[in-house]
């Protein structure tokens, strides 16, 4: 009688939640960690990087695109031959359009004193064996223009926390033998894979 409920009476059981609103509710969770995991990888760990010129030549061809680890100079120190991805220095200044980051290879390291010796790179005296060189590259290395210090027409020391790189390509490379060496906070990371094109992957 009334508005009682009758005590055998089914418990009433709230209407079920939409399938839907939930799917896209969890959708944008997972699209959102997975934007902030790729900020992340590039912002820290990893990032790839387009080949805009053939200063790298063979080894990196225009159009190449290669995979740049960030934490590698984190864990240990910048080894000669390393090949490097770092910020334009101040005194870049090559022509053509300007680049926020180039890719060099690391023949000089602090404290080196770095000289030319009828095309062939020495380092404290002694000729460098610079194995990644193709044969037609190898002792063709010239000075730099005059007005730099670092053109390698005379032997340069080369100064704490800096590191002297040049392209693979010597006879066509805009390097530290016109702007001078690099500072080790310029240095973005260390070329790993070349990831593009497939046919030529290759681990650095």
């Amino acid at each position: 009688m009334g508005g009682t409920p009758r005590a055998d009476a089914p418990p009433r059981t709230p209407p079920p939640r939409s399938s839907s609103t939930r799917w896209i509710r969890e959708g944008i969770i997972v699209v959102v960690v997975a934007v902030l995991v790729a900020v992340l990888l590039r912002t820290f760990v990893v990032q790839t990087f387009f080949i805009p010129s053939g200063s790298m030549e063979p080894t990196l061809q225009i159009g190449d695109r290669i995979l740049v680890n960030k934490l590698s100079y984190h864990l240990h120190g910048v080894n000669r031959g390393d090949i490097v991805v770092f910020s334009r220095p101040p005194a870049e200044n090559c022509g053509g359009p300007e680049v926020n980051d180039l890719v060099k290879r690391v023949v000089g390291l602090p404290g080196d004193v770095i000289s030319l010796s009828r095309g062939y790179v020495y380092i404290d005296g002694k000729r460098l064996n610079e194995s990644w060189l193709p044969a037609t590259e190898q002792g063709i290395t010239s000075a730099g223009p005059e007005g730099n210090a670092a053109n390698l027409a005379h032997p340069y020391h080369i100064p704490a926390n800096q590191y002297f790189v040049m392209g693979d390509n010597r006879n066509d490379s805009c390097d530290s033998r016109y702007w001078g060496p690099i500072k080790r906070s310029l240095i973005v990371g260390k070329v790993e894979v070349r990831v593009w094109p497939i046919s030529a992957l290759r681990i650095f």
